[in-house]
């Protein structure tokens, strides 16, 4: 990223191979997830120095390890899911941002499960708790999030009302197990999530897709409701008045962070969400990849919005 604006300022440049200090290793990165993170620091919303290598997510082999390093082994394979410097074939990080890929996993899963698989299991279990029988709304529910949400929101025994924005995502919302499908792009599907959830509204509403829907969203909850409100860079309501929010509702900012704020947790969280998947319990949906050096395609395909699933960049 040599500034900040649209997808013209992204460049392959050549820099110095990295080398780890102590505590860091150095990974030959394999795969590159891309994220709207991405995109918000591209378009300014986190002030970097320029030129700034973009990417935060991935996975590779451990090609050197520095001093005071322990648990770890030259050639092992590795993700990631917050590690800046990530549109790269080489980055350094800390030690302890790193998880170890079971055999039985790819590394193209593995980078698609770090960032949006944490997100999707914050979501559903710290967030709000899913419980048996509980109704959810899950906005975008073709894409990376929404498919591994929706998942892990049935594993936990609840259901799923899946909104996706055109008939073409209908197919793989139900594929990642949503019980009914609403197709809408303009904001008008409240009166249907309430009748599908037997006019009482859904328990809980998972939405990233910005103001458009946040009306639609309050609607769509019963009494109590809880709204789960994600993707600053679809931008948010600017005041919310908190005696006009309606039934009771709860309503909050959630951030997967939270949800790995410690190694230890993050081990706990992937191996989890690893267990799932070597078990069959999870599926992680093809991704769309491109060369690295396309990394601006892949930034204008997230924009678009037409997008399904996880895109992933390719050293």
């Amino acid at each position: 990223m040599t500034a900040v604006g649209g997808t013209e300022v992204l460049q392959v440049l050549e820099l110095a191979d990295p080398e780890p200090g102590p505590g860091e290793i150095l990974v030959e990165i394999s795969v590159s997830g891309v994220n709207f993170m991405d995109v918000g620091i591209r378009q300014g919303m986190v002030e970097v120095p320029l030129p700034h290598v973009l990417g935060v997510e991935g996975a590779g082999r451990i090609a050197a390890i520095g001093a005071g390093v322990e648990g770890l082994k030259l050639g092992q394979r590795v993700a990631w899911a917050y590690a800046h410097g990530s549109y790269a074939d080489r980055v350094v990080m800390p030690a302890t941002s790193v998880v170890v890929i079971p055999d039985g996993v790819d590394d193209r899963t593995a980078a698609s499960l770090m960032m949006q698989g944490l997100t999707a299991s914050h979501f559903a279990t710290d967030f709000y708790s899913v419980q048996e029988g509980d109704i959810a709304l899950v906005h975008a529910a073709a894409g990376g999030v929404g498919q591994l949400l929706t998942q892990i929101i049935k594993l936990r025994g609840g259901s799923v009302i899946g909104r996706v924005s055109s008939a073409a995502k209908v197919e793989a919302a139900k594929a990642a197990g949503a019980d009914h499908v609403i197709v809408d792009a303009n904001g008008a599907f409240a009166e249907e999530a309430v009748r599908l959830s037997g006019g009482e509204g859904v328990h809980v509403v998972y939405d990233g897709s910005g103001p458009a829907t946040f009306d639609g969203s309050l609607a769509a909850l019963r009494r109590s409701g809880v709204f789960c409100w994600y993707g600053p860079v679809l931008g948010a309501q600017s005041t919310i008045a908190i005696m006009s929010l309606p039934k009771s509702i709860k309503l909050g900012y959630a951030v997967y962070s939270d949800h790995v704020h410690t190694p230890e947790l993050l081990r706990a969280r992937t191996g989890r969400l690893f267990d799932w998947v070597l078990k069959g319990r999870l599926r992680v949906a093809p991704a769309t990849e491109f060369a690295l050096a396309d990394a601006a395609l892949a930034h204008q395909a997230l924009e678009s919005r037409k997008s399904m699933g996880k895109l992933l960049l390719i050293p």
